[in-house]
């Protein structure tokens, strides 16, 4: 039977037992095996007393009640207590193995909670007083970035530099002998049995540090119900807060965190991981929850750049939240990140598919004045060149799933582009703006079918695809849909353009005689230029109202109209005026010269009034509220 030695006055008996096993060879520091019958002869019971005098000597010099100075401000005392502790440690062994009964166990055991009790004081010291150097990321920036500095500034002298040199290293070695001397009492305080004890004060400590950056960062825990209520502008500048703050917080908070824990707990393994996990799971969980409440939000179209952008921050630092969230009990924080990401894509794709929903149910019946440009064009291009600054994020998103329904896959010959070197273009973002792109146009189609004049409704539709062309080749979209898509919609401009010419000229063409010409009387040929007269000026007067915006294809049109009237007029000019020398009032016959043909047509397309001027009631107008970030305010005038 083994006797349990009497427990000192006034202590705890349950925690003076639990130390005893915690010290005893089967629960002992893993490096520390259980001696072996030859250590054990060795390490007699004489050395042992020694070892305890010894050890007595130097921890009672540093009690709380000796002494009010710190330990670690003298480094060769510190390292003489430390070893005092070990050896005390090991006579404990020896005395648990050998001669429990003996009361040496309880002046050793006496020793060790003072020594412990310094220690947590030394701990607590330490941690205080060295808050803003334990992060090892925060020294090595601070020594490069004001190094730089200091060498980068004109100083009065060497001496000043010298001086600025001395207190970078001094900040550099005050931070490394603060996370050295931790890492020590840690290892002392574990072997001993005291690892708890230990692990408590830093928990509350370094979490009190994390806490209070992420608080000076901005990182608050909100509720989804705070988010919902609140205004874009706040809204807006929480998020920019965020993305900023993200990066700080994990590529310097946490992971400075993970590296002071790994390094101080390296004598437990079960240890350093919880440490970690209740020093930063809250901040962690607060930041990361943010996104995905974000997420949740009123999906208007405007919303998603900042929910691109989100989900961009998140992307770009996945690796890092991978390697710093590596273990089993951090696994929620890195879960809560994966899922901001889904929630993020899910409501970027949501968004998408409402602008194709939205563009297909636009139901305005307003007849844009003169043929002009749609405000549903101008709003939707507007809308798409803008997206098209994301193309990178955005294919990354809908890599997991295409956003719209009934989707049609289109060839990929269609998005040739013409820089195979931009990593940046994918077949994700180039299908989706075509897509939308092809959206409008059909839905440009059946607003053309409101002109009752034909050949009004194919200058609609040239006018509205030569800006949706023109605004490809002035943004990021030409790079994303490539020569390819541009050169085919040229195309299909130029067959609108001489679909109207035919049926808007033909009437004026077809009023002057078919060649081989024929002798025709003075009467019929005067019957003729009637012909032509009214021909002209009603197509003329009615055509006058209408609108090409874009100076090319205005020129490009009253040129090709004007290649093949004003010759043909000359010809049947110079053919039956000679037969007409006689017809009184022959000016009232012959009303236009053929350069009075050119001066006409130079008045056409430019419109009794600016279709911007007419107001739309387009379901898309809600677009154009309110700022698209950044650089993407992009409107082509044309």
């Amino acid at each position: 039977m083994v006797v349990i030695p009497e427990t000192p006055k006034g202590a705890n008996n349950s925690l003076f037992l639990n130390k005893l096993k915690a010290i005893s060879p089967s629960n002992s520091y893993p490096s520390s095996p259980v001696p072996s019958s030859p250590i054990i002869h060795k390490f007699s019971y004489s050395m042992m007393e020694e070892t305890i005098e010894n050890a007595e000597i130097i921890i009672n010099k540093w009690a709380l009640n000796s002494s009010p100075a710190s330990l670690f401000d003298q480094r060769k005392e510190a390292k003489e207590f430390l070893n005092s502790v070990k050896n005390l440690r090991r006579a404990m062994h020896f005395l648990v193995s050998e001669h429990r009964a003996s009361n040496k166990l309880v002046t050793a055991q006496n020793l060790m909670q003072i020594a412990m009790k310094r220690l947590e004081k030394e701990l607590c010291t330490i941690l205080s007083a060295h808050r803003g150097q334990l992060d090892p990321e925060s020294v090595s920036g601070l020594s490069s970035d004001d190094s730089s500095k200091f060498y980068d500034e004109e100083t009065d002298s060497d001496e000043e530099i010298n001086l600025a040199g001395e207190s970078i290293a001094k900040v550099e070695r005050e931070g490394a002998n603060a996370m050295s001397d931790l890492k020590s009492i840690a290892d002392c305080m574990i072997s001993a049995g005291y690892g708890q004890e230990f692990f408590k004060i830093y928990k509350i400590i370094r979490k009190s540090i994390v806490d209070e950056a992420l608080y000076l960062l901005g990182v608050e825990k909100f509720r989804a119900s705070q988010i919902q209520k609140m205004n874009k502008e706040n809204l807006d500048n929480l998020i920019k807060n965020w993305m900023n703050s993200v990066k700080i917080a994990i590529k310097t908070l946490f992971s400075g965190e993970k590296t002071l824990c790994d390094l101080v707990f390296s004598a437990s393994e079960s240890l350093r991981v919880s440490s970690f996990y209740e020093i930063t799971k809250e901040g962690a969980m607060n930041l990361f929850r943010f996104p995905e409440s974000v997420a949740k939000t009123k999906k208007s179209p405007l919303r998603i750049f900042r929910l691109m952008e989100l989900h961009e921050a998140i992307s770009n630092l996945w690796p890092e939240i991978e390697l710093i969230f590596n273990s089993e009990s951090t696994s929620g924080i890195k879960m809560l990140a994966f899922s901001s990401l889904q929630k993020l894509g899910e409501s970027v794709r949501s968004i998408l598919s409402e602008f194709q929903s939205t563009t297909q149910k636009d139901s305005s019946k307003n007849q844009i004045l003169g043929g002009g440009i749609h405000p549903l064009t101008r709003i939707a291009m507007t809308y798409i060149s803008s997206l098209a600054d994301y193309s990178l994020i955005l294919s990354d998103i809908l890599s997991d799933s295409p956003p719209f329904k009934n989707y049609t896959k289109l060839p990929e010959s269609y998005f040739e582009s013409p820089n195979s070197d931009d990593n940046s273009v994918t077949q994700q973002a180039s299908v989706c703006f075509a897509w939308l792109i092809l959206v409008l146009l059909c839905k440009l189609d059946s607003k053309a079918k409101l002109y009752k004049d034909v050949s009004l409704s194919y200058l609609f539709l040239a006018n509205n695809l030569q800006f949706i062309i023109q605004n490809v080749c002035t943004t990021r979209l030409k790079i994303v849909l490539g020569e390819d898509w541009i050169l085919k919609h040229i195309k299909k401009l130029k067959q609108y353009a001489l679909n109207y010419e035919t049926m808007a000229w033909n009437k004026v063409f077809s009023s002057l005689p078919q060649k081989p010409y024929q002798e025709l009387s003075a009467d019929a040929i005067e019957e003729c230029f009637q012909k032509f007269n009214a021909a002209f000026l009603e197509t003329y007067k009615k055509q006058k109202s209408w609108v090409v915006l874009d100076g090319k294809l205005r020129d490009e049109l009253k040129l090709s109209i004007a290649r093949k009237l004003v010759p043909a007029y000359r010809e049947f000019c110079e053919v039956y005026l000679v037969g007409m020398s006689g017809v009184r009032n022959l000016e009232m016959v012959v009303r236009f010269s053929p350069d009075d043909l050119g001066n006409y047509l130079s008045d056409l397309f430019h419109g009794a009034a600016s279709s911007d001027s007419l107001s739309s009631s387009s379901s898309l107008s809600s677009i154009s509220q309110g700022c698209i970030p950044k650089c993407n305010q992009k409107l082509v005038s044309v």
